[in-house]
């Protein structure tokens, strides 16, 4: 995801005890997807891209309460704190919950990128994390070497401290490289995916190659909700436009994060496995498509930005 400055703060949450989260279910009805290296990963997640890092913790604590198993963080998102405060506040198993964080794009030589790394586990307070991914190619920085980055993220994983790797944003031109000059196939690649941007070249190699598609801004920053086909959809079903949307990622079999402050909303979120759209309605989706002219965010070609 890009990096940006949310200004939407989030309500004051009630915290459980730990007594009191260790009482409600930690069974997830999410299905998994298990990923080429044999890990499984949630296919809902709960992501936290622009929410203030001051916020995070109450954030993800209501996720936590409404089921979801599975949060999205990046170190440039600067609130990888507040995800590991709350998972330890939940009184939940860490093996319970899955965590992804992403490398800072300031960070991709080798050594920058260990230290980063090093950091991350520090923040979240954890000894590894599940998923660990370059958050973008950046092919006009670094004299275009992001494979030294990817053998670096092979260090982590075989370490034992990042389960599964992958990538974030690359192209299939990114990915047809890291295949001639690597040993690693990514588990994933997190790329933008929605209605107004299938995506669909990149999306299909990595189904071809054994990458399973996770899609960020997956309602395209809320613009796809108001279009008469969503919505229609929606009224036929009894269901808001974020969840068909939402509803449609999963039986496509992309991984998605939604993301909220607003606790009602990240349970509405959730709600996505008690319905099915019906014949007719995914290739109504589909047919939305406006290619390139539907990005919400950055060409990953030509992304260069480096925070300070």
């Amino acid at each position: 995801m890009p990096v940006a400055v949310q200004t939407e703060h989030v309500g004051l949450l009630h915290f459980e005890s730990e007594q009191q989260m260790s009482t409600s279910t930690s069974t997830s009805i999410v299905p998994s997807i298990t990923l080429n290296d044999g890990n499984p990963i949630p296919q809902l997640g709960f992501g936290v891209f622009q929410i203030p890092p001051e916020d995070t913790a109450r954030a993800v604590d209501s996720a936590l309460h409404a089921g979801y198993r599975h949060i999205d963080t990046a170190e440039m998102y600067r609130n990888e704190r507040g995800v590991g405060e709350a998972i330890r506040a939940s009184g939940l198993d860490r093996e319970d919950v899955y965590v992804t964080s992403k490398l800072n794009n300031s960070y991709h030589r080798p050594a920058d990128a260990r230290h980063a790394f090093a950091q991350t586990l520090s923040e979240l307070g954890f000894d590894y994390v599940d998923l660990f991914l370059i958050h973008w190619p950046l092919p006009t920085l670094y004299d275009g070497d992001f494979v030294s980055t990817w053998k670096t993220l092979e260090e982590f994983q075989h370490e034992g401290r990042a389960r599964s790797i992958g990538v974030s944003n690359f192209q299939v031109a990114h990915l047809e490289r890291l295949a001639a000059e690597t040993e690693t196939v990514p588990a994933v690649n997190q790329i933008e995916l929605h209605p107004y941007l299938l995506n669909e070249p990149v999306r299909a190699y990595g189904e071809e190659h054994g990458i399973a598609t996770e899609a960020w801004s997956p309602i395209a920053q809320g613009a796809v909700l108001g279009d008469p086909v969503i919505t229609s959809i929606a009224r036929e079903l009894d269901r808001t436009p974020a969840q068909v949307v939402l509803r449609w990622h999963l039986e496509r079999g992309n991984i998605v994060f939604p993301k909220s402050t607003t606790p009602a909303r990240i349970t509405e979120n959730f709600d996505l496995f008690d319905f099915q759209l019906e014949p007719g309605h995914s290739e109504a989706i589909e047919a939305l498509d406006r290619g390139a002219d539907g990005r919400t965010g950055p060409n990953p070609d030509t992304f260069a930005y480096t925070p300070a």
